[in-house]
Formats: structure tokens, C-alpha cells, sequence
């Protein structure tokens, strides 16, 4: 499999009140193409941080980032590498610049260079893809949180991206509008392999990942499928993290003698594991 994204001993420090903080210590991650990969971690364990450095948002201080085989600090490349790697943001009101969607989405192709032809392909289709076609005409004040956040990941898809990084987009939305956008955010994994960086701290959100990354203090703590790390429940409670509702139902059940294998991810596994005890 490609890597879209390779990272070599990344380390990242800045001052605060003239103290040094390192917020990545020397961390080596390989994303390889058409992955969704979940990233988890508590606050201030460095998971935005590593979304701005793929993004080239912010530079390393040792180490490398490549994307798509272009190292970060080539500053020759930084645009190009924005293009193959974009990036949505917790609040999509920071994100969108324009007074009429279909504008909006067409903001950042626009300053690629594209010419219109395809500047109205792209964002035809990238609404399309989200479906918010038929709000093209409208102003994004007039959308809610959910529509707005899917006008940000098309006004991203418009510049065809190979890989988007979600730092926790759903993070401000009520859950039918984490619900919206999820499912859009999964549709481009599946429908146009699109590789997927997902931050969140909604452990639901990605017990479909194809693989989960937990960061503590900077580095990687440990990483494995969705059953593999949730199934871990008291060494991520040891680092303030929770589980999916429906694993720690099942821990706990378990912890009272039932026969339940660890990792449950859904109702249907837990219903099925329970009946066996009919």
C-alpha cells in the first residue's frame, strides 16, 4: 500500500511564558492511502498539533513529515501538499469566507489557479458529494451547524484532496449534526478512498476506523484496530479517556462474571454474546 503520510522522529516544541513545552516527542506513524484512521487522546496530548504539522500549518522542530512523498519544510511544495492533504476544523463559521455557498466552496480552486471550467465542475460535484446541492444559492448564516460543517468539507473537496484531516469537526454540532457529517465524512472513505485522519474525543464516532491511534504527552501510546484498542479499557481510563457506551456496558458486565469477550463494539454484538446465556 502507498504512504499518504509518513512521519520520521516528529518532534514539536514551543514557549509559553518562557517555558519550553514539547508537544510531540519524537513520533514515527506511517497513514498509508485510503485509511481512516481515528486519532484519540486527552486534552493537550498533542492531537491538533499533529493535524496543523501534516497540514504544514506549523513546522516541525526535529524530524520530518512527508506527504504524498513532499517533506513539509519544502516550502517550494507547502501549497501543493495543502492540496493533497486538507484539513476542516472544529468551527465551520472560521472556515467559510464567502456570503453564497456555492462561492465558498469555490474560494479555494480559485486561488489554486483553476481555471472556471473546472472551478464549476469541482464545485458541482463537491456539493454533490455532501449533498447540499441544492443549497448552492443560499448564505451560510441561513444554514445550521451540521450544513455548514459539509460546505467546509466541499469547499476542501473542491481542491481534490487525497487526504482530509478531520481535528475534531463534530466537536460543536448536536448530535444529529455529528451524525450528518460523519456519514458524509465515511461516504469519501468508502465511495472515493479518500484517506481519512479523524480527531475526535466521541469514541463512536470511529469503532468503524480501520485503525485507532491513541496519543499520550506527545507520542503514540498504542494503536490497533477498534476492537483491539477498546478492549483496553482501564489502561485508557488510566490516561483520562473513555470507551464507546456500549464497551464499557459490556466491561461491566463482564466484571460481574458474564462470559463476554472484550472489544464489543455495537449493540448487536452484545445482544448476540447475551442470548448465548438463554
Amino acid at each position: 500500500m502507498q504512504k499518504a503520510i509518513e512521519i520520521k522522529n516528529l518532534q514539536y516544541k514551543y514557549s509559553r511564558d518562557e517555558e519550553e513545552i514539547i508537544a510531540i516527542y519524537n513520533m514515527s506513524l506511517d497513514i498509508y492511502e485510503g485509511e481512516f484512521v481515528g486519532i484519540i487522546g486527552h486534552n493537550g496530548s498533542g492531537k491538533s498539533t499533529l493535524a496543523k504539522l501534516i497540514n504544514g500549518i506549523i513546522m516541525p522542530t526535529a524530524g520530518d513529515i512527508f506527504v504524498y512523498g513532499m517533506n513539509t519544510k519544502d516550502e517550494e511544495k507547502i501549497w501543493e501538499i495543502r492540496q493533497k492533504a486538507g484539513i476542516v476544523f472544529q468551527n465551520p463559521d472560521n472556515q467559510i469566507v464567502a456570503t453564497i455557498v456555492e462561492e465558498d466552496v469555490a474560494f479555494g480552486p480559485e486561488n489554486l489557479g483553476v481555471e472556471p471550467g473546472e472551478i464549476r465542475r469541482r464545485v458541482d460535484d463537491s456539493l454533490e458529494i455532501v449533498r447540499m446541492s441544492e443549497f448552492k444559492d443560499r448564505k451560510p448564516h441561513q444554514l445550521s451547524g451540521g450544513q455548514k460543517q459539509r460546505i467546509a468539507i466541499a469547499g476542501i473537496l473542491a481542491m481534490e484532496p487525497r487526504c482530509i484531516i478531520f481535528d475534531e469537526a463534530t466537536a460543536m454540532l448536536d448530535p444529529s449534526g455529528r451524525e450528518e457529517v460523519l456519514e458524509c465524512i465515511k461516504q469519501l472513505n468508502k465511495e472515493n478512498h479518500t484517506t481519512v485522519v479523524y480527531i475526535t474525543h466521541y469514541m463512536e464516532e470511529i469503532v468503524d476506523a480501520d485503525r485507532i491511534i491513541v496519543l499520550n504527552q506527545g507520542d503514540i501510546l498504542m494503536q490497533g484496530s477498534p476492537k483491539e484498542i477498546f478492549a483496553r479499557v482501564e489502561e485508557l481510563q488510566e490516561v483520562f479517556l473513555d470507551v464507546p457506551n456500549i464497551t464499557h456496558l459490556a466491561y461491566e458486565l463482564k466484571k460481574e462474571g458474564l462470559a463476554i469477550p472484550d472489544g464489543i463494539l455495537t449493540v448487536d454484538e452484545l445482544v448476540e454474546n447475551l442470548c448465548q446465556f438463554n
